[in-house]
């Protein structure tokens, strides 16, 4: 019987056939990699101050990008919802935006096509957190008089990773009425958000009615008509959701101020209606309170002038 450390060294090689059979075959040419400092970084790519391959980073390109394209947005906390509780959620969700009836004149917004492009995710809290300063505080080609604006005009990479957008958040000045110090005290545990390309009433109220329901305001469909809402699987992912705030063309609104947008009566279309009917209101009263002076100082001289006509016609008979 062989030695224990004779039996390990028979099994020590673990290569197959093939490798030692192509082995004597193989050699490498060690004459072309010559000793020295390489770039591994291509000159086309924009200097960076954080890697720009990594998953943060394109999280934050990611993010800015959809804070900049997007005018409406609603945070939700969530308690970890499963794979399957997601997909009910979304699956109302995007019948309910799809019962939504089309506008009867086209305003341009691309309503048509919202529920392809609504879309219901998970945000990492502490990136969404950098986006948001990296937008509020970081436009170099808005303002020609900002440090960000000077130094981009001198050929210096101004992008959302560069070294000048890490500056600017770092040595930014947070004002409490900003839209980041109004978010962040939101931006805590578990987020996720829904993501709307058009600012429209009618499609908001419609989520809400799914994710937010309010008795009398945004009632939940009745189990005759979305017999899948009332699922226990969609009604336990639903559960787990709790609106916190919305962000409305760069304003951040309240629980109360979303409900506000979304129960705005005709849309878009309703709510210049409304304004048009304001202005005209106003208009009309300031018209009116102007005619009202004038004629009552035309009524006093006419009066005066009938008096005097009266007392003339006495004097001479």
């Amino acid at each position: 019987m062989r030695a224990p450390s004779q039996q390990v060294g028979r099994f020590k090689s673990f290569s197959s056939t093939t490798s030692f059979a192509t082995a004597s075959q193989a050699t490498i040419d060690t004459a072309k990699f010559c000793p020295g400092d390489y770039d591994y970084a291509p000159v086309t790519k924009p200097a960076s101050a954080r890697p720009i391959d990594t998953r943060k980073s394109q999280l934050i390109r990611t993010y800015t990008s959809l804070l900049r394209t997007t005018p409406l947005m609603l945070f939700f906390q969530h308690s970890n919802l499963t794979a399957i509780e997601w997909a009910a959620v979304r699956r109302e969700l995007k019948k309910a935006i799809d019962a939504v009836p089309k506008p009867s004149q086209p305003s341009g917004l691309g309503f048509a096509d919202l529920s392809s492009r609504m879309q219901l995710q998970v945000v990492r809290t502490n990136m969404f957190s950098v986006a948001l300063r990296i937008v509020e505080f970081h436009s170099p080609h808005v303002s020609k008089t900002s440090l960000s604006a000077q130094v981009a005009s001198q050929g210096q990479p101004a992008h959302d990773l560069s070294k000048m957008a890490y500056e600017a958040i770092r040595e930014a000045t947070v004002p409490a009425d900003s839209a980041f110090a109004q978010l962040q005290p939101l931006m805590v545990g578990p987020i996720a958000a829904l993501v709307l390309p058009a600012v429209s009433p009618a499609h908001l109220a419609a989520a809400l009615t799914i994710l937010s329901p309010v008795p009398g305001v945004f009632p939940a469909p009745t189990r005759k008509k979305s017999p899948g809402y009332h699922d226990p699987i969609c009604q336990n992912g639903l559960a787990k959701l709790l609106l916190v705030g919305g962000r409305i063309e760069g304003q951040i609104f309240d629980q109360a101020g979303v409900n506000w947008v979304g129960g705005i009566q005709g849309g878009v279309d309703g709510l210049r209606a409304q304004l048009i009917n304001t202005l005209q209101g106003a208009g009309l009263g300031i018209t009116e309170a102007l005619e009202g002076s004038s004629r009552s100082i035309w009524l006093a001289l006419e009066g005066r002038r009938l008096q005097l006509d009266c007392g003339d016609e006495k004097s001479q008979s």
